[in-house]
C-alpha cells in the first residue's frame, strides 16, 4: 500500500501485564554540607572579576539556600542524599554557580580551572546516574544553567536560538506563541533540560520524520575550557559534530543552540485506547507484531510501546498523529490491526496540545502551563535505575516469554520497558553524521526502568539486581561487537573514567563504544583537540586521545 506523504504521526500505548501498582512517588532530599576549604579562593576569584556573581553562588557554609538549589532539579531522588547505607552515595558539589549571563559562565571556567576544581554542569537534572550535579571522586563545582533558559523564535527562517538552561516545555512554549505550524523535534517529557537532551542524542515524537533533536542543530555557542565564546564557525566542524549527541560536560558548555525548526499540520489526531493482555501468549503476540512491522511503516507513524503490569488489568495506549484521524485509522488497521483502533478513539489537536497529552496534563489545559512544569509538572520523580538496548532483529518467543516472567517478579512493582521504533529517516542519516550511531538496520531501541522508594541499602540492591538481571538475560537477543547503549541513558554499570581524570583512552572505550560504536575515537580525537587537560569530565566522559 502506499501511504500519503502529508501524514506525520505517534503511536504510544502502553501493555500491561497483571499485579503492578502503578504508583510513582515522590521523595523527599537530603543533602550533605561538609565543609570545603576550596570554596574561600573559588569565592574570591569570582567576585573579583563581577560583583553581581557573589549572589548567584551558594556553599554550604555561606547560604542557606544552598540544600534547596541543589535539590531544585534533581530528578532522580537516588542520588538527592549521602545516605551511608545506600550504595549510590555521591560527594556534592563544593560551590553552585547560577550564572543569569555568558561572561558569569566565562568567569566560572576560568576561577574554577586557577583553583584546580572541575565543573560539572546541569541543565534539567536527568541524568540518570546523577553526573551532572554529583560526583563519586574529586571535588567540584556545579555550574547550574537554571537562569541561562531564553528562547528566541524566528518564524521566516524556521530556527530558534535556545539557551541550555532552557526545559522543553519553555521551548515549545515560545515555539507555539510564534507559530502554530512549526515544532522541534526533541522529547516527550516538559522538566528535561535542552543543553542534557542535545547532547545526548535526543528522542522524540517526529524521530521517523525529522530525526534526533541533534539533528537538527544549526549553530552553537560554547564555552571551552580557555573560557572563549566559540560558534558553529569559530569551534570549528569536528567539535560541532562533537556536541551534538557526543555526550555532555566533555568538549565545553553549550550555552545556546540553534534549533531547526521542522513543519506540522494545524491539526492532529490522537487517540486513547484500553489494552490489558489476558495472557502472557496474548502479550507475545502483540509484541511480536509490533516489532515486524514497526520500522517498515511510513516516516510519519510512529509507535511507541511502552510495557509494564498492572494490578487491575488496566493499560493505556496513546497515539499522536499530524494528520487527519480517517488516514490515521487507515494505516494502522492495515498495519496494526491487532490494536483494533476505531474512529470514536481518536480526536484531534493541534501540536502544542498533544505536548500536553503526552506529559499527561489534564485535557482542560492550556499551553500556559508548560511555563510552570519546573515546579508543576505532572511528572514525579521516584528512585530509579535505567538501561537500554538496540534490537536489529525481532525478538524471539523465548526472549518475549523471559521478559513477561522478570515482569511479574515483586522487584518489577515499578518497572518499565519502552520500545522505541527506528526505520524512517533514522535509516536514511548516516552513522556517522553525528556521533549517535544507531541508524539503518536498528529495528527498535529497548529502555529499561525500575524504580523503588525507601533508603535501606536492601530495598536499592533488589530492584538494581532485578534490572541488571533482565539485562543480562537479553544478551543473546540485542546488538553485538559491541552491544549498543544511548548516551542519555547513562548506566555507570558499562563502566567508568578513573576518578583521578587519567582514564586512558582503551579504558573508556569498555563504555565509550557501547554508546557511540566507531564514532567514539573521533570524540576522542576531538576531545585532545578542545580539551586536552580533560577539564570538563564525569564518570562516563570522553577522554583525550591525542594524535
Amino acid at each position: 500500500m502506499k501511504f500519503p506523504s502529508s501524514l506525520l504521526s505517534l503511536t504510544r500505548f502502553l501493555l500491561l501485564l497483571p499485579f503492578f501498582s502503578s504508583a510513582w512517588l515522590d521523595f523527599s532530599v537530603a543533602t550533605n554540607t561538609q565543609p570545603q576549604p576550596q570554596y574561600h579562593d573559588l569565592l574570591h576569584c569570582l567576585c573579583s572579576q563581577e560583583d553581581a556573581i557573589c549572589n548567584l553562588i551558594y556553599t554550604a557554609q555561606n547560604s542557606t539556600a544552598y540544600a534547596s538549589v541543589l535539590q531544585f532539579s534533581i530528578r532522580n531522588p537516588r542520588f538527592s542524599n549521602n545516605n551511608a547505607s545506600s550504595s549510590s552515595s555521591r560527594t556534592k558539589p563544593i560551590a553552585i554557580v547560577t550564572p543569569t549571563t555568558i561572561p558569569q559562565v566565562q568567569s566560572t571556567v576560568l576561577c574554577s580551572r586557577k583553583h584546580g576544581l572541575h565543573l560539572r554542569v546541569r541543565s534539567g537534572g536527568h541524568d540518570f546516574e546523577g553526573a551532572s550535579y554529583a560526583s563519586l571522586s574529586s571535588p567540584f563545582v556545579l555550574l547550574d544553567l537554571v537562569n541561562l533558559r531564553s528562547v528566541t523564535v524566528d518564524v521566516p527562517s524556521k530556527s530558534a536560538w535556545a539557551q541550555s538552561g532552557a526545559v522543553l516545555a519553555e521551548v515549545y512554549h515560545s515555539i507555539a506563541s510564534a507559530s502554530r505550524t512549526l515544532a522541534f523535534p526533541a522529547g516527550l517529557c516538559p522538566t528535561v533540560g535542552l543543553g542534557g537532551h542535545i547532547s545526548g542524542g535526543g528522542y522524540g515524537t517526529t524521530l521517523r520524520k525529522f530525526g534526533m533533536a541533534a539533528d537538527n542543530i544549526r549553530d552553537a555557542l560554547l564555552v571551552d575550557a580557555d573560557g572563549r565564546v566559540l560558534d558553529r564557525a569559530a569551534m570549528g566542524e569536528d567539535v560541532f559534530w562533537a556536541i551534538r549527541g557526543g555526550g555532555g560536560n566533555t568538549y565545553g558548555i553549550v550555552v545556546s543552540w540553534k534549533l531547526k525548526l521542522v513543519r506540522v499540520p494545524l491539526r492532529l489526531s490522537a487517540f486513547t485506547v484500553s489494552r490489558t493482555a489476558s495472557s502472557d501468549a496474548e502479550m507475545t503476540k502483540l509484541v511480536d507484531r509490533y516489532q515486524r512491522v514497526t520500522d517498515k511503516l511510513p516516516d510519519d507513524l510512529m509507535i511507541l510501546v511502552m510495557i509494564g503490569a498492572v494490578d487491575q488489568g488496566n493499560s493505556t495506549k496513546q497515539v499522536m498523529y499530524l494528520g487527519g484521524k480517517e488516514r490515521l485509522l487507515r494505516v494502522m488497521n492495515e498495519s496494526f490491526p491487532e490494536l483494533g483502533l476505531k474512529e470514536e478513539d481518536c480526536k484531534e489537536m493541534s501540536w502544542i496540545e498533544s505536548v500536553l497529552h503526552f506529559a499527561n496534563y489534564p485535557s482542560n489545559s492550556t499551553y500556559d502551563v508548560l511555563l510552570k512544569s519546573r515546579t508543576d509538572s505532572p511528572i514525579s520523580f521516584a528512585k530509579l535505575k535505567a538501561k537500554s538496548d538496540y534490537v536489529g532483529t525481532p525478538l524471539p518467543e523465548s526472549a518475549l516469554q523471559g521478559i513477561w516472567s522478570r515482569v511479574h517478579q515483586v522487584e518489577a512493582g515499578a518497572a518499565l520497558l519502552h520500545l522505541i521504533p527506528h526505520g524512517g529517516m533514522m535509516s536514511r542519516i548516516s552513522d556517522s553524521s553525528t556521533p549517535y550511531p544507531y541508524r539503518a538496520g536498528t529495528v527498535y531501541k529497548i529502555q529499561y526502568y525500575v524504580a523503588w522508594s525507601g533508603e535501606q541499602k536492601e530495598v536499592e540492591e533488589r530492584h538494581l539486581g532485578w534490572i541488571r538481571k533482565l539485562h543480562e538475560f537479553l544478551t543473546p537477543f540485542v546488538s553485538k561487537n559491541p552491544r549498543g547503549a544511548y548516551a542519555n541513558s547513562r548506566d555507570l554499570d558499562l563502566g567508568m573514567n578513573d576518578p583521578t581524570g587519567e582514564t586512558s583512552y582503551e579504558q573508556a572505550r569498555v563504555w565509550g563504544e557501547q554508546y557511540f560504536k566507531h564514532n567514539f575515537e573521533r570524540l576522542a580525537r576531538v576531545k585532545a583537540a578542545i580539551d586536552p587537560s580533560n577539564f570538563f569530565r564525569n564518570e562516563q566522559s570522553v577522554p583525550p586521545l591525542s594524535m
